[in-house]
Order: C-alpha cells, then sequence, then structure tokens
C-alpha cells in the first residue's frame, strides 16, 4: 500500500492498478434502473470513489457502486450512485448533456487497452443518455467527441438518497480486440448535492477526468470472441422546400425529395467498414457565428456522424495552425453572406477503419463531391489514407496521404488545382508515467504549381506535474504547402513558442486551485511568397499571453487575462471589417495590441447560469472595449432557455468608422420526453445584417432512429431592405437503423 498525502489529508491507494472481475450474466437483465436480477446479486461490487473537485486527495463524500457484466450479445452496466439528498440536477430529458449542469455518472472503455482511444457512455438520474469518442490518451478537452452517437440502451430510477442507472451496450456498437482478455476502464461522476467531483480511479487534478493513463484492469473471465454477424443499414428519405430569395433566377419555391443511407459493416470485432450514398446532413445543428477580429480564418468542428468514429486516426496530425486533414472541407462550404453552412452534394463515400492488430491502426476514406456551379467548384474525389503503429509503450508513429483529385477542371476557373496531394509522417510521445507528451511531425504538399517550400513540421515537448506544466513547441510552413484538404490559416511562418503554468493548492475551504498560464510566442517570416514587406527570417510577429485563474470550491471560477501582440501587416487589413475598402491599414503597418479579459462564471448547477466576460484596450491604435457571455436558465426537467452575447465597440480614429459588432444568440431546447426534443437556436449578427432562425425537432422513435423536421430562415436586418428574407427551407428527414 502507499500513503498519500495532500493538504494534511492523507488516504491509501494500491500501487497497482484496481482490477475488475466481469463474469457472465446469469439471467436475463431488463434496463429499468431496477436491481433486481440475481445477476447483480452476485456480481463483484466496485466501489470507493475518490474525489476529484474540490480536492483530489480524500474519499468521495457520497460513494458509488458500480457493477459489471456481460452476455453474448451485450456489455451491461449498472450504478448505484449515494448523494446527500434527494434534489437531484438535471439540464433536461435531451441526449447529449452537459457534465457540469447535471448530476451524472460516465463509464469510459479503453476497449484495446493501448491508453489512446475509448468509448465513453453516460446516463443522469432521469434516464438521460450520452455517448462520446475519446482519443490522444484523454489528454484534454480537444480529446472528447460528444457529436458520436450509437446504438445502445439506458435507464434511471431516483430513490431516497441515492440514484441507480442500468446499461446494455452492444458489441456491435463499439470495436475491441477479439480474445481480449483486459481492458481498461474508469468512471466519474459529478454529484451537484455534495458538491463533488469523484471517479474509480484516483485521476490527480493536473490531468483530465479522461486521461486513459489512469484505469483499472476489466478482467475476462473468458477471451471475448466476435460479435457475431455485424451488418447494420441506415437508410434515409428526405423531403422538403426552399427558396433563396436573393437570387433572381429562383422566383419560386423548389420542392426537394432525397434518398440515401449509411452501411456500417463489421469486418471484425475491431475492423469496420462504412458506406455511405447521398449522404443528407440537413439535421446536423447549426454553427455558432463568432466576431472573429483576428486576421486569419477560424474553424469549426466537425459534426457529421460519418466522418466521426476514428476521426482522430485521420485529422489528428499537425496542430491547430496546420492541420493537413480537416474533414469540413469535404462537401461543405461557408456562405460569406450569412456565414452559415452551405451543403455541396456528396455522391458517396466508403471507409475502412479500425485496427488490424493489436498495435496497427488503418483508415482509407474516399468520397466523391458533386461539382457546384454557383462556387466555381468542379467535381472531386477525395482518398485519404492514415496509419498508425504503436511504439514502445504509449507512444505511436502515423503516416498520412492525401489526394485531392478533380474531374472536368477545365470547364471551371483557375481558383482550385487540378490536384492536391498532402503526404507525411508524425511520431507521437506518450510517457508511462504521463509526465512527458509531444509530437514530432513532417509533411510535404505536391501540387502542380513551382512554389518553393511546400512542407510542413512541427515539433513540441510538454512536461506535465502536480505543482506545473511546461511546454516549448516550434512550427515551419512553407509558402508552397497548399493542404486544400486541411486547416491551414496562415503560411510561409516559422514559430517559436514556450509556455508554461504554476498551479497552487491553497489549505483553504474557499478556493479549490489558482493557476498562473504564460505563453509566448515568436513568429517569423520566411520571405518566399514574393511578399516585399520583410526580409528573409525578420520577426513578423511578437506576442505575450498571461493569465491568471481561480478556482472556488463553490464551483465558481474568476480569470484575469492580458494579451500583448505586435506584428507587421502583410496586406492590407480591416480590423472591423466593416469599411467596405474605405479605410484600412495598409501593408507594412506595425500596429501593437494590448487587451485586458476579465472572466467570471457562476456555479453551474445553480438553475440560473451565467458567463460575463468584459474586455478593454489598445487595439491598431485605437480603442477596444467589450463584453461577452451567457445567460442560461433551467427549467428542470424539460429544458433551459439560453442567450449568448458578443458585443464590440472599436474605436480606430481618423477615416474608419466606428464599429460596434453586436452578435446575439438566444437558444431555447425543450424536452418534452427523453425521445422527443426541439431547439431552436436564433443568431442575430449585425455586421452581416442578417438574422438567422433555426429550428429543429427529432423524434427518436427507437434506438439511433430519427425523425426530423427542421425549419431555417435567414433575413436581412437592414432597416432600408424591410427586414427582407434571404432564404428560407423547411426539411423532414426519416432515418431507421436496421440490424442483420
Amino acid at each position: 500500500m502507499q500513503l498519500f498525502s495532500q493538504n494534511g489529508n492523507h488516504f491509501e491507494t494500491n500501487i497497482q492498478q484496481p482490477q475488475i472481475h466481469i463474469k457472465k450474466s446469469v439471467d436475463d437483465i431488463v434496463i429499468d434502473g431496477i436491481l433486481n436480477e440475481l445477476t447483480w446479486q452476485r456480481t463483484e461490487e466496485n466501489a470507493n470513489f475518490s474525489q476529484y473537485f474540490p480536492t483530489d486527495s480524500v474519499l468521495a463524500k457520497g460513494d458509488t457502486e458500480v457493477f459489471l457484466s456481460y452476455d453474448q450479445e451485450n456489455l451491461y452496466i449498472a450504478a448505484k450512485c449515494y448523494t446527500s439528498g434527494n434534489n437531484f440536477r438535471v439540464e433536461s430529458l435531451k441526449r447529449d448533456f452537459k457534465f457540469s449542469q447535471n448530476d451524472n455518472i460516465n463509464f469510459i472503455f479503453d476497449t484495446y487497452y493501448d491508453q489512446t482511444n475509448a468509448f465513453q457512455f453516460s446516463m443522469n438520474p432521469v434516464g438521460a443518455q450520452k455517448e462520446a469518442l475519446i482519443s490522444i490518451g484523454g489528454k484534454n478537452s480537444d480529446a472528447f467527441d460528444g457529436s458520436w452517437d450509437n446504438k445502445w440502451y439506458g435507464d434511471s430510477k431516483m430513490y431516497d438518497g441515492y440514484w441507480v442507472c442500468e446499461l446494455a451496450i452492444p458489441f456491435s456498437s463499439i470495436r475491441y480486440k477479439e480474445g481480449a482478455e483486459k481492458w481498461g476502464f474508469n468512471a466519474y461522476r459529478n454529484d451537484s448535492q455534495t458538491n463533488e467531483i469523484s471517479c474509480f480511479v484516483r485521476i490527480p487534478r493536473q490531468y483530465n477526468l479522461m486521461n486513459l493513463n489512469h484505469t483499472a484492469e476489466i478482467i475476462w473471465n473468458e477471451p471475448l470472441n466476435n460479435a457475431g454477424k455485424n451488418i447494420s443499414l441506415i437508410p434515409y428519405i428526405t423531403t422538403g422546400i426552399n427558396r433563396d430569395f436573393e437570387n433572381v433566377s429562383q422566383q419560386n419555391y423548389q420542392y426537394d425529395f432525397n434518398v440515401g443511407g449509411d452501411a456500417k459493416i463489421g469486418i471484425s470485432s475491431s475492423l469496420n467498414l462504412d458506406l455511405t450514398v447521398n449522404p443528407d446532413f440537413s439535421q446536423v445543428e447549426v454553427d455558432e457565428q463568432v466576431n472573429n477580429l483576428d486576421r486569419f480564418e477560424i474553424s469549426f468542428p466537425e459534426k457529421r456522424q460519418f466522418f466521426l468514429e476514428n476521426a482522430d486516426l485521420f485529422g489528428g496530425f499537425g496542430s491547430d495552425r496546420a492541420q493537413p486533414f480537416f474533414s469540413r472541407k469535404i462537401g461543405i462550404s461557408r456562405n460569406p453572406r450569412t456565414e452559415n453552412n452551405v451543403q455541396n452534394t456528396i455522391y458517396g463515400g466508403a471507409r475502412l477503419s479500425g485496427k488490424l492488430n493489436e498495435n496497427f491502426r488503418i483508415g482509407l476514406l474516399a468520397m466523391q463531391a458533386a461539382s457546384q456551379k454557383e462556387n466555381d467548384l468542379p467535381s472531386y474525389n477525395y482518398a485519404i489514407l492514415a496509419a498508425e503503429h504503436q511504439v514502445f509503450s504509449r507512444s505511436n508513429i502515423g503516416f498520412l496521404f492525401i489526394n485531392k483529385q478533380s474531374f472536368s477542371h477545365k470547364n471551371f476557373g483557375q481558383t482550385y488545382d487540378p490536384y492536391d496531394r498532402i503526404a507525411g509522417v508524425e511520431y507521437r510521445l506518450y510517457t508511462d508515467n504521463n509526465f512527458w507528451t509531444g509530437k514530432a511531425s513532417y509533411m510535404r504538399s505536391f501540387t502542380p504549381d513551382d512554389k518553393e517550400m511546400k512542407y510542413f513540421g512541427m515539433g513540441q515537448l510538454e512536461y506535465n506535474r502536480r505543482r506545473f506544466r511546461t511546454e516549448l513547441a516550434a512550427m515551419v510552413v512553407g509558402d508552397g504547402y497548399d493542404a486544400e484538404v486541411g486547416f491551414v490559416p496562415r503560411r510561409d511562418f516559422f514559430l517559436v513558442s514556450p509556455e508554461m503554468d504554476i498551479r497552487f493548492f491553497p489549505k483553504t475551504d474557499k478556493i479549490a486551485q489558482m493557476t498562473l498560464m504564460s505563453d509566448f510566442r515568436w513568429i517569423y517570416k520566411l520571405g518566399k511568397d514574393d511578399n516585399p514587406i520583410i526580409e528573409d527570417f525578420d520577426l513578423e510577429e511578437a506576442s505575450l499571453e498571461v493569465g491568471y485563474e481561480i478556482s472556488f470550491q463553490n464551483n465558481h471560477t474568476f480569470m484575469l487575462n492580458l494579451e500583448y501582440e505586435n506584428f507587421t501587416l502583410l496586406n492590407d487589413f480591416d480590423p472591423t471589417r466593416i469599411q467596405n475598402g474605405a479605410a484600412f491599414f495598409p501593408a507594412g503597418s506595425e500596429p501593437e495590441n494590448t487587451i485586458v479579459t476579465l472572466e467570471y462564471e457562476s456555479d453551474a448547477r445553480k438553475k440560473f447560469y451565467y458567463k460575463l466576460s468584459p474586455s478593454m484596450g489598445r487595439f491598431y491604435g485605437g480603442k477596444r472595449q467589450g463584453i461577452q457571455g451567457e445567460l442560461t436558465y433551467r427549467y428542470q426537467p424539460y429544458g433551459s432557455i439560453a442567450l449568448n452575447y458578443d458585443y464590440t465597440h472599436i474605436d480606430l480614429g481618423g477615416d474608419f468608422k466606428t464599429a460596434d459588432l453586436w452578435l446575439v444568440g438566444p437558444k431555447l431546447d425543450f424536452t418534452f420526453s427523453k425521445k422527443l426534443f426541439w431547439t431552436t437556436f436564433v443568431q442575430y449578427n449585425n455586421r452581416l445584417e442578417n438574422l438567422n432562425i433555426n429550428s429543429r425537432l427529432q423524434w427518436r422513435f427507437a434506438p439511433a432512429s430519427d425523425f426530423f423536421l427542421v425549419y431555417t430562415d435567414n433575413y436581412i436586418t437592414d432597416p432600408m431592405r424591410n427586414f427582407d428574407s434571404r432564404n428560407r427551407a423547411i426539411v423532414a428527414k426519416l432515418t431507421y437503423w436496421f440490424n442483420k
């Protein structure tokens, strides 16, 4: 045994990982939140959860008991969650609830036991469900993908002083190694009444709750077999009407009817083939708009189901500053007037992904998109090969090849090359003790132009301990590195960036943690893009960001952030984006920006929750001030009303018009039951003179089978235009999941 001490508190933990011996069920399990089956009476009880918040050094006040069993088709989980009363908090009956705003428990299964990828299934006290994929070892919040959806069953029931949940997860819904004798497992829980977050395997606070380096071992009493015949067909039918009022050639509403669907074929228990024909993504939630005051474009997350499973295998290369593959570049573009998604027809596609053996993971993706004459886009074929081989205990080496090939491009403009290819390798470091992580990457593009420096390279190393975290990153992106299927907002630069965080854990019952953060960035111009503004390898940008964050034990947080940047403009630029060419800062200008931001976030457990973030400072020689945040009222358990707001005032003086930028987004979530959900999201953007309304009704009439009714409308908010409509659409979509 080992004695662990923190802030004067002590408890004993096992040096070795906890083990859970899982046995087959002895009777039929009914998923109803009532643990009256004989199986649960004979199953090993796993309890003694450890606290993660507000401290990570004591056993949980509200303990949790977890039980596991299985049969030929399903993995079964049950949990008995004790707490201090009966005031259970739930956001709504809707799927995919937020962790911090609900009593809930989450189960993590590292089915390959490689501490890299895992599946997560979650329940709250009213039986609402959530599922997610975890990648990159659960290192940070980017490792969590809650957009994933699959077929499984669960229910909950509330009792006096505790609540119970039961889950049945078909083996066909997850991927695992046939013949496996061990899985990795952990569970973590938010108990709003006791005000604590706890986990089965203790996780130090410097690590994320999903960290896969801290798991128990599930020991199977007999090796797992293949789940058997595993074929799923998911056809859909859509119908709807739409009209583009700004298109003078479209005088009437147009009627649409579409059919298509997906197929999932289990090649083995660890390898899956996904097929799609004429996929339709009309039901996907609309993106939340932002006021972008930066010089470069920003990215939005992928939400389309076809691209999500094993998405990290394809999209985990590079960094957020230079990502060689970004799936949103396939079959989706952006309306420049409304900044909303514009769907580009995809004829069909296939994806083979999973593990070939214990150490080798592979992904093949091929898709054919239709031409889009209004945006001068020819038809493209996308082919991606990704492979990953584990080395040492947790690290891996990856390979990526991308080919974007046009068809009949001569009939279109010269906006895009006839082909664009990327190839490269990447090494990812994860040490056994979880202290060191990092990556080294090299990618090269192959395009028909004669530009120089068609490569990207980076190195990043992080050291993370309880009291501090430090990181050093370096990156080079050549002018010729053209990744049309990736996200590369800027090129022709060399970056060096050291970071450091220092953590404090005061001996007080008021403050849980204080953190000092610093991030330095120096960006040098390589000078290979024929831009005469800066000479070769001159300093283009220097910036410093420092912050101070306090996490209180009552779940409130406060942060103070200072950001300073000094850079040279390589092109004419209007930071307000409202001057319409009448005023701008010319290329060669050297502005200095200094922005101070405060942020205060209230207790998300309460019915009324708010986030307030004012900012002010010097901006391009003028002044910038603003406020953004969120107001949310929860009417338990039926839903919530939220208001996201962002107001920015910019006064640059001279010939620049004063900018008052408003972005307001009220959102209504209402759940009639655990199967019927209604969401309405309104976004007003005065810079675009646009009001967007997106209202979506979802009826989940069977597991992973839905009926959607979606209404979308965009209006011109210019008073001189009499609030005219831009475009309008109503779409009905029916999907059904067939298993064979």
